[in-house]
């Protein structure tokens, strides 16, 4: 069984040739094709507290106007882009009215920008702050296609349409798998504004950031809107199995499935001998779960037999957890060896909180890849270490011997201390 120090290696690794293109061989069935569109909306309160003037001197709206012709002006030509508001039309009382109050200002797509700042500067600070109506919304806005899809919130307060908590509804577009990322960002936020934002973040994997000054809300929306454009593999929707006999066979790739609370899930893929396997897993936290949690992620013979496994425990809040393994198949003499077949088995610990839906699944993401092997599979199963075995075995002996050296000069010391 691999080491915690070396599974960490193992999957940074693996995730890091990943993310640069290199990790798929030729068999890979991860989307090799060209990439759609990246869309983006930006969802705007204009609610009321909007117009508190304490950005740089200036009001919050202020602030947010300046940051959008920033923003719109650097947008990247490949970025679809749209604008929704919330709170940014009724001016009545009518909470149930005012909880309606989302729309849409600029509609996602190739972006002109004279329109899109036209339309901006239009807004005034009005009404209520119904942030997880917006929220629905916006996800329709992104619905279709497969390309990149984020939403990027900018509020200055807590919704104010409750029950509809802006947390579930979060984990609700989570767990549909659509893989949307909602970032949000808080303009001078309060302690409950901050928890707020914080949760609809964690709950698809964004990123949450206080802003305090006009220079950080246009650098912050700037990043968020760029990374959208960030070439990324497309994960491929799978469905593992009860049992190993009938699971999906994998080739390299980046896949996407669900695990239901208690549940695990088998898969296989096919190693050559002289292959390496290299698989890890993480499973998403998009929802409310108890302590004391774990991931396994073991690969076992046909006939049952371990050969390696990875596995992962936490206990309190976490937002993903994640493990690998690598198996070596050692090269055979025999020219008409054939192919092993690796059943992985995953299985999670999660368990759900107190009514919270256990259903769909927790989002599992696995990435499989097969690659040659290392040269002396018996070094990298012994040690882990590859050729840096001789660079620690050089250091151990520069450590004794330098170890020897001040030993010795220091009996000499002392021995002419006494003289004296």
């Amino acid at each position: 069984m691999i080491t915690r120090q070396r599974l960490a290696a193992g999957v940074c690794a693996l995730l890091a040739a990943l993310a640069a293109g290199i990790a798929f061989p030729g068999g890979a069935v991860a989307d090799e094709t060209e990439q759609a569109a990246p869309k983006v909306e930006l969802v705007l309160d204009v609610s009321g507290s909007m117009r508190a003037r304490d950005i740089d001197g200036g009001s919050r709206m202020a602030a947010a106007k300046q940051a959008f012709d920033e923003v719109l002006d650097a947008t990247p030509q490949e970025v679809q882009l749209g604008i929704r508001t919330l709170g940014a039309n009724y001016r009545g009382n009518d909470r149930k009215e005012g909880c309606k109050d989302t729309a849409r200002l600029y509609p996602v797509g190739p972006l002109n920008r004279t329109d899109a700042k036209t339309a901006v500067a239009t807004l005034q600070p009005t009404g209520w702050t119904p942030i997880g109506p917006a929220l629905l919304k916006a996800a329709d806005d992104l619905n279709g296609g497969t390309g990149t899809r984020r939403i990027v919130l900018i509020s200055d307060g807590e919704d104010t349409c409750q029950p509809l908590d802006p947390c579930e509804v979060a984990r609700e577009i989570a767990a549909k798998g659509i893989g949307l990322t909602i970032d949000t960002l808080g303009l001078v936020p309060d302690a409950k504004t901050r928890d707020q934002l914080s949760c609809i973040a964690d709950a698809t994997g964004g990123t949450y950031t206080d802003v305090r000054h006009r220079e950080e809300l246009s650098d912050r929306v700037g990043q968020l809107v760029d990374r959208a454009a960030d070439p990324v593999v497309t994960p491929v929707a799978t469905e593992g199995a009860a049992q190993c006999a009938t699971a999906p066979t994998l080739r390299s790739g980046l896949y996407t499935d669900r695990e239901e609370f208690g549940q695990q899930r088998w898969y296989k893929v096919d190693v050559d001998p002289g292959k390496e396997l290299r698989a890890s897993v993480s499973v998403a936290d998009d929802r409310a779960v108890n302590p004391d949690y774990g991931v396994l992620l073991r690969a076992v013979t046909v006939r049952g037999r371990e050969i390696v496994r990875g596995e992962a425990a936490g206990d309190g809040r976490t937002d993903v957890i994640s493990t690998g393994l690598r198996y070596p198949k050692p090269e055979s003499d025999d020219d008409t060896a054939m192919a092993e077949t690796v059943c992985l088995q995953v299985t999670s610990s999660f368990s759900a909180a107190a009514g919270v839906k256990t259903t769909p699944g927790l989002p599992l993401e696995l990435t499989v890849d097969v690659v040659d092997g290392p040269s002396g599979h018996h070094d990298v199963a012994s040690f882990g270490l590859g050729r840096g075995w001789w660079l620690l075995g050089a250091l151990v002996l520069a450590g004794f011997v330098a170890g020897l050296l001040w030993g010795w000069l220091s009996r000499w010391r002392v021995s002419v201390w006494r003289t004296n």
